[in-house]
C-alpha cells in the first residue's frame, strides 16, 4: 500500500505528522511523494486562522477529486480543522473517509484499515488526555534538526485564539519520556533539537507544580552529540531568571528566544486577553539582553485587532523601532468563529490591516539591515543545510536563524560538507534578509 500524507500548518503539527508516519510505516505502508500513486493520502489540517483553513479545505478538495478520477482508495483528514469542523467535513465532502481528532493521532493505522474495508468513521477523544512523545516517528526535516514537542494545549485563552477549544488545556510530556525521545532522536543523527509547544515556558507546571524547562534544558544539554538546543514560543511573562540563567550557563543553547507579543498597547493587550503590558514587556526584552548580549529575539504581532486605532498603531510602530527585534512577523487579525475577540464591535476593515501591516514590516526590514551591517565582520559558526546545484556554494543557519522561519547564510567553499555538518564562516554582506559569508580556513 503506498500512502501521500500532507502537513500542513505549525511545526507542532508536523510533530503529530511524523508520528503518524512512524505508525504507519511501522504497519508495512511505503511512502510516495507522488498523490496519483497513492493508495491512501493522508491530510494533516490547521485552522489556526482563516488563510490556514482555506488552505487546509481546498488540499482536501483536491484530494477529494483524486478520488473520484483516480485509484485513491481511502482519504483521510486529521488535525487542527478535522477535529474542529468535523460534522461539516463529514456532510460537505463524502469522499473523506475518517475523520481523526487532534487527540486521536495514535489511532492513525486502525483509522486507514477501517477505511479500506469501508468501515471508516470519526475517531474523537476528549481533548484534555495525558501526552506522551512520540515513540514511533519518522522525522521529515531532513535528519539532522527536528522539533521535539514538549506539551499540548494551553491555558491562556486570549480571546483571538481558538486552539484551547482544539488542543485542549496544557499538558506536559513527562521528562524521561521527552529525554528518551530526544536520545534516540540524537543517536539517529540529529544535531539540533528545536523545542516547540503552543507555550514552552510553562513546561511541567501540570506535571510537577512548578515550572521545569530550566531543568530539562540542563537534562538536554547532557546528551554528548548534541550540538544545538533551540527555543520557540516563550510568553514573555513566564520567562523566569532560571531560565534565563540556564540559556546564559550551557554553551549548546542558542541565544535565541521566539517570544510572540502580540501587540504593545496595553489597551489592545488588554482586549486581547494577554497578561503582559508594554513597561513590562520593555523590563523582560531589556533583562535578556543585558544578562545575554548577543541573543537573537525573534517575535510576532498581530495588527487590524478589533477597535485598534490608528494611535495603537503608533504606539506599536514606536515599540518596533524602540525595541529592534532581530526577527519579526506580523499577521494580520483574522477573527475567528466561536472566540470572544469575533464578537467585538469596530471590526477593522482589510485594508486597514494591510496598511498597518506593510507599515510595520518596511520599518523592520530598515531594522534588519542595520542589524546584518553591523555583523558584518563577525564570526559565527553555522550549520549545514545543503549546496546550490551544480555551484560551490553552501546553504548555512547561523545561531540566529530558525529553520523555515528565519533566513541563511551563503558562502563559497571548495571543500566538500554535509547537511548537519558545522563550520566557521566570517560575514561579508548581506542579500536582502539573507547573510553573505567566507569560510574561515582552519
Amino acid at each position: 500500500m503506498k500512502l501521500f500524507f500532507v502537513s500542513l500548518g505549525c511545526d507542532k503539527n508536523l510533530v503529530d505528522s511524523e508520528v503518524m508516519l512512524g505508525n504507519l510505516t511501522e504497519k508495512g505502508y511505503s511512502i510516495t511523494d507522488e498523490e496519483t500513486d497513492a493508495d491512501v493520502i493522508v491530510v494533516n489540517t490547521c485552522c489556526f486562522i482563516n488563510d490556514a483553513k482555506e488552505e487546509s479545505i481546498e488540499t482536501i478538495l483536491e484530494m477529494a477529486r483524486l478520488k473520484q478520477e483516480g485509484n485513491l482508495k481511502a482519504l483521510i483528514v486529521t488535525g487542527c480543522l478535522a477535529q474542529r469542523y468535523q460534522e461539516e467535513i463529514k456532510k460537505e465532502i463524502p469522499e473523506v473517509d475518517a475523520i481523526l481528532g487532534t487527540s486521536a493521532i495514535d489511532m492513525i493505522v486502525r483509522a486507514v484499515e477501517d477505511a479500506l474495508t469501508g468501515n471508516g468513521h470519526e475517531y474523537i477523544r476528549e481533548l484534555d488526555l495525558p501526552v506522551h512523545s512520540g515513540k514511533k516517528r519518522m522525522v521529515t526535516t531532513g535528519g539532522h534538526y527536528a522539533y521535539l514537542k514538549i506539551a499540548e494545549g494551553c491555558d491562556k485563552h486570549c480571546t483571538y485564539c481558538i486552539i484551547p477549544k482544539i488542543r485542549g488545556n496544557y499538558r506536559s510530556v513527562a521528562m524521561e519520556e521527552l529525554l528518551a525521545e530526544a536520545e534516540k532522536l540524537v543517536a539517529d543523527g540529529v544535531k539540533e533539537l528545536i523545542l516547540v509547544a503552543q507555550e514552552t515556558t510553562l513546561y511541567g507546571m501540570d506535571l510537577y507544580g512548578e515550572k521545569k524547562l530550566p531543568q530539562l534544558l540542563e537534562k538536554l544539554c547532557n546528551i554528548e552529540d548534541l550540538k544545538w538546543i533551540r527555543i520557540l514560543y516563550c510568553y514573555p511573562e513566564e520567562i523566569t531568571p532560571e531560565l534565563v540563567a540556564v540559556i546564559k550557563k550551557e554553551s549548546k543553547i542558542c541565544h535565541y528566544l521566539d517570544i510572540p507579543i502580540q501587540h504593545a498597547s496595553d489597551r489592545i493587550l488588554k482586549k486581547m486577553g494577554r497578561r503582559t503590558n508594554r513597561e513590562q514587556l520593555v523590563q523582560k526584552i531589556e533583562l535578556l539582553r543585558s544578562e545575554i548580549p548577543d541573543i537573537c529575539l525573534r517575535t510576532t504581532l498581530i495588527t487590524g485587532f478589533p477597535g485598534e486605532t490608528q494611535e495603537d498603531h503608533e504606539v506599536l510602530l514606536d515599540f518596533v523601532d524602540e525595541m529592534e527585534f532581530d526577527r519579526l512577523g506580523v499577521f494580520t487579525y483574522s477573527p475567528e468563529e466561536d472566540t470572544p475577540a469575533a464578537e467585538m464591535k469596530d471590526q477593522i476593515s482589510d485594508e486597514i490591516k494591510q496598511a498597518r501591516q506593510t507599515e510595520i514590516m518596511e520599518l523592520q526590514q530598515e531594522i534588519v539591515f542595520g542589524n546584518a551591517d553591523r555583523m558584518t565582520g563577525s564570526e559565527l559558526e553555522v550549520m549545514i543545510e545543503g549546496k546550490v546545484a551544480d555551484e560551490d556554494v553552501y546553504i548555512s543557519r547561523t545561531y540566529k536563524d530558525a529553520p523555515n522561519v528565519d533566513g541563511f547564510l551563503f558562502f563559497d567553499s571548495e571543500r566538500s560538507f554535509m547537511s548537519g555538518d558545522f563550520c566557521k564562516v566570517r560575514v561579508t554582506g548581506m542579500n536582502e534578509y539573507d547573510l553573505l559569508g567566507e569560510i574561515i580556513q582552519e
